[in-house]
C-alpha cells in the first residue's frame, strides 16, 4: 500500500496551476440548478429517472474533481480522491448516454445501448480502481472507447431528436475527445503558473458538457 500511495504522489503534478479545480468548482452550483432544472421539466417518468441519473453524474464529477484539485490531501488522500475523479469520468459517460438512450431510442434500442455503457462503464471504474498508477495512453483510449459507443445510434438519435440534438450530442462528443487528447499530450501548456494543459482539459470539459446538457434538454421536451 504504501508503494502505491508514492507512486500516486508522484504522479501529482509538482507545482499546480493556481487555477487548478476552479472551473469545476464553478460547475458545480451551475450543474446543480441545470439538473433541477431538468429534472422538473421532464415530461414522463422515464424521462425523469433518466435526467435524474445523468444529473447525478454530473455533480458526482465536477463535485469530486472540485474537491481533489482545490485542496491538498496528502499522499493518501490524493490516492483515494484520484480514484474517485478518474471513476468519475466512466459514470459521467453513461450518465450522459442515459437520457438520450431513453428518449431518443426504442426500447429494444436503448436496453441494449445502456447495457454497454454501463458495463464498459463499470469495468473501467473497476480498472481505474484497481490499477490508479496506469499510464495515461493505456486508459484515455478507454474513455474514448466509451464515448463514442453510441455512434452507431446518431441515424436513430437524428429521426427521433432532429439535426440540432444530433449536433450538439457530436460536438460534445468532439470536445471532450479534445480535451482527452490534451490530457494524454498534456499538451497544450499555456501557463504551468495558472492555466496550463490540466485547465484547458476542464475547460474543454466544461464546454462539453454544456453542449451535451442542451442536447438532453431539447431532447426531453
Amino acid at each position: 500500500m504504501a508503494d502505491l500511495v508514492g507512486r500516486v504522489a508522484d504522479l501529482v503534478d509538482p507545482i499546480k496551476p493556481r487555477l487548478r479545480g476552479w472551473l469545476h468548482a464553478g460547475m458545480v452550483p451551475a450543474s446543480l440548478a441545470a439538473g433541477i432544472v431538468l429534472i422538473c421539466l421532464a415530461g414522463t417518468p422515464q424521462a425523469v429517472w433518466a435526467c435524474t441519473v445523468y444529473s447525478v453524474t454530473a455533480w458526482l464529477l465536477f463535485g469530486t474533481s472540485a474537491v481533489y484539485h482545490l485542496g491538498t490531501w496528502g499522499p493518501l488522500g490524493e490516492a483515494v480522491l484520484r480514484r474517485l475523479d478518474h471513476s468519475n469520468i466512466f459514470l459521467i459517460i453513461a450518465g450522459t448516454c442515459t437520457p438520450l438512450a431513453v428518449l431518443l431510442l426504442s426500447p429494444d434500442q436503448w436496453s441494449v445501448l445502456l447495457w454497454i455503457v454501463w458495463t464498459g462503464a463499470l469495468v473501467g471504474i473497476a480498472f481505474r480502481v484497481l490499477w490508479v498508477g496506469a499510464p495515461r495512453w493505456l486508459y484515455t483510449p478507454c474513455y474514448l472507447a466509451l464515448g463514442w459507443a453510441p455512434v452507431r445510434y446518431l441515424p436513430d438519435f437524428l429521426h427521433s431528436g432532429g439535426a440540432a440534438v444530433v449536433s450538439l450530442v457530436v460536438i460534445g462528443g468532439l470536445l471532450y475527445s479534445a480535451g482527452a487528447v490534451v490530457y494524454a499530450l498534456q499538451r497544450p501548456n499555456p501557463s504551468p503558473r495558472w492555466f496550463g494543459f490540466h485547465e484547458v482539459f476542464h475547460a474543454l470539459t466544461v464546454a462539453a458538457f454544456t453542449a451535451h446538457y442542451i442536447a438532453i434538454f431539447l431532447a426531453a421536451h
